[in-house]
């Protein structure tokens, strides 16, 4: 087996199972050391089974490049793919087609756009969109307008390698006034568009009102992500909701034709179920979505769609059980 294919589906069972992320990223680093090699590097090292005096390989990743290169599965990656289970969703994740919120390490994700879709393809979807951070997002390493033109110039080259259709796209930060942080030749010219607000969660329910209703009333908003902004478990702490007219700014997504997302992150659970019911209630639109800062967690969909499964969420209801075509149709 490749060493470095074993290193990688490693990390994306352990980010999967949710472990921590140091130590996922010693598989991913160790998996780009190895890639780096000669073919003749490599031959020598694993004549001599000398892996771990290399930099970034320690004893854990040395034994599964070692026991990959004599051509058997490794032990780590048998056990891991074996206590996977299933994350839930049953019909609603069998109809999604593809992903429209998640990350790569040109912001603060953990891998390349290339491993993302390579990921995302082979757990069969048709398309994912690539949804980076917008400018004023510093401490995730937000793209500036330079940077999202040079991505999207990149994207545009990966597309040739791919069967699943690549989608541009942005997380774009809802500022204190309700405007998007990005040029808005930019948001035109990417396929998707979920807007979140990331900043001054705690401002008083009338103020984030206005701000939220003018984002999703721009006419550039596809999706608007992790409304209340809460964390419910996890590494990060816990975070409340932030409060806001709800009912206002889900009637002005239904009415400007922005979908609510269904955040799967685990730690998010956003919506949370009152206002997800609520959301439904009015006749808003969805979109499930992973929000993944790495491959593993391309697989959290299950959770999303279980959650709404559980609150009767109509398929057709969901942008992205939708073909690509009507889906761009309907972003733009």
């Amino acid at each position: 087996m490749d060493p470095v294919r074993a290193l990688r589906r490693i990390a994306y069972y352990k980010d999967r199972a949710r472990e921590d992320s140091r130590r996922v990223m010693a598989y991913r680093k160790a998996a780009d050391v190895v890639e780096a090699m000669t073919p003749e590097h490599r031959e020598r090292v694993g004549k001599t089974n000398s892996w771990q005096t290399l930099p970034g390989i320690g004893p854990k990743t040395a034994k599964v490049i070692e026991q990959a290169w004599a051509g058997r599965e490794p032990e780590t990656l048998v056990a891991l793919r074996e206590a996977a289970t299933d994350l839930g969703g049953g019909e609603i994740r069998a109809a999604l087609k593809g992903d429209l919120h998640l990350h790569s390490n040109w912001s603060d994700g953990s891998a390349p756009i290339e491993e993302m879709m390579e990921a995302a393809q082979e757990l069969g979807h048709e398309y994912c969109a690539l949804t980076d951070h917008s400018p004023r997002l510093t401490v995730a390493n937000g793209l500036s307008p330079e940077r999202l033109r040079h991505q999207l110039d990149v994207i545009d080259e990966l597309r040739e390698r791919f069967s699943m259709r690549i989608l541009t796209g942005i997380e774009v930060d809802i500022l204190i006034d309700g405007t998007l942080d990005q040029e808005p030749e930019l948001l035109e010219r990417v396929d998707i568009v979920v807007a979140s607000v990331h900043s001054k969660l705690k401002m008083d329910a009338p103020a984030m009102t206005r701000r939220m209703v003018r984002a999703v009333s721009s006419g550039q908003a596809d999706i608007l992500g992790h409304c209340t902004g809460r964390l419910v478990a996890g590494n990060r702490g816990i975070r409340p909701e932030s409060t806001f007219d709800a009912e206002t700014v889900f009637t002005a997504c239904r009415d400007n034709g922005v979908a609510v997302e269904i955040n799967s992150r685990p730690e998010r659970r956003d919506p949370p179920t009152r206002l997800l019911n609520l959301a439904l209630e009015i006749g808003c639109e969805f979109s499930i979505d992973t929000d993944a800062h790495a491959p593993g967690q391309l697989d959290f969909l299950g959770y999303g769609a279980q959650r709404a499964l559980d609150a009767g969420v109509p398929t057709e209801r969901i942008i992205n059980t939708w073909p690509a075509d009507r889906l761009l149709e309907w972003a733009h």
